[in-house]
């Protein structure tokens, strides 16, 4: 019976090898669809991943701090098939430029816009996580007319409604956390800082980003500027605050999406988009905390893929 069993084995092996071996050849034609760009745009030159060549409206991602566009390429490839998605690496990430200033989001949403022209769109849905999200929002703020919709995902939008009690400024310290001496203290040690947002902003330290990505985006901010660009981002909250008080007396009147980690902000993101947009739709994440798309994207990715589908 063993002697018979054997070409059977030998067969069932050679297929799950094969189907392996296929599995990994459809991997890597998915991940070669998705390709890395720059241009030179508002004085600086933004890094950009891009995929699709669908004929729905294009999409336009925007990451967080202690990520880059990198966080994006799960999502990328569950809407090429019907958009061209693009997700740049903000001003002072990634491979992007790094200059002095410039990183109020009203700029940094200048950046975005300029980018979107040169590729020709005349109108996107919009897409930002954590500081993303204040760029999406000054974005669609800015050019009301050329954006079909806007996604904001957990963080908060400073001066806006009681703002100052969000729960991220429990940590306020990181907010002023620039200059001289923390760029010392974090030089050689960018992976130390970073686990604190990674772990300590997530609902589950073991379940957050992973290990893959953690060195990768330790690696990205360790560039050259790259932590002093970093900091800029919260450097400039002061002015955001101004900007977006002002910029929140015009009400958005484009579909909004508002996800938020049900162990981080909450409702408290919601409530902020009823005060900024006419139609907002709020979905809370159940059990995740700050990094919705990598704690929770069974529920992330599908909510995403439904709003952008519409």
């Amino acid at each position: 019976m063993n002697t018979l069993l054997r070409p059977i084995r030998r067969a069932a092996t050679a297929l799950l090898m094969l189907a392996a071996m296929q599995a990994g050849t459809a991997v890597a034609a998915s991940s070669d669809s998705i390709q890395s760009h720059s241009a030179d745009v508002n004085g600086v030159t933004l890094h950009y991943l891009e995929a699709g060549k669908g004929t729905g409206t294009p999409v336009v991602l925007l990451h967080g701090y202690a990520q880059t566009s990198h966080m994006w390429r799960p999502l990328m490839r569950q809407l090429a098939d019907r958009h061209v998605v693009i997700a740049p690496d903000l001003r002072g990430a990634g491979t992007s430029s790094k200059p002095v200033g410039g990183y109020e989001k009203k700029n940094l949403a200048q950046d975005i816009h300029a980018l979107v022209k040169a590729k020709g769109y005349p109108k996107v849905k919009i897409v930002g996580h954590d500081i993303g999200l204040m760029v999406a929002y000054a974005y669609a703020a800015q050019y009301p007319d050329e954006v079909e919709s806007v996604v904001l995902m957990d963080a908060f939008l400073p001066g806006v409604g009681d703002w100052s009690k969000v729960w991220l400024l429990r940590d306020l310290w990181h907010f002023h956390f620039y200059g001289e001496t923390p760029l010392k203290l974090v030089d050689g040690r960018e992976r130390i800082y970073f686990e604190h947002f990674w772990n300590d902003f997530a609902a589950d330290r073991n379940h957050s980003v992973s290990e893959t990505d953690r060195q990768f985006y330790a690696a990205e901010y360790a560039r050259p500027n790259g932590m002093r660009a970093g900091f800029e981002y919260f450097k400039a909250f002061e002015q955001d605050a101004k900007d977006f008080a002002e910029l929140s007396r015009t009400k958005l009147p484009m579909p909004m999406l508002v996800l938020t980690g049900e162990k981080a902000s909450g409702p408290f993101l919601i409530e902020q988009g009823k005060l900024v947009a006419t139609n907002v739709e709020g979905v809370v994440i159940t059990g995740s905390g700050h990094w919705l798309v990598d704690e929770a994207p069974e529920q992330t990715i599908p909510a995403l893929v439904s709003f952008l589908n519409r």
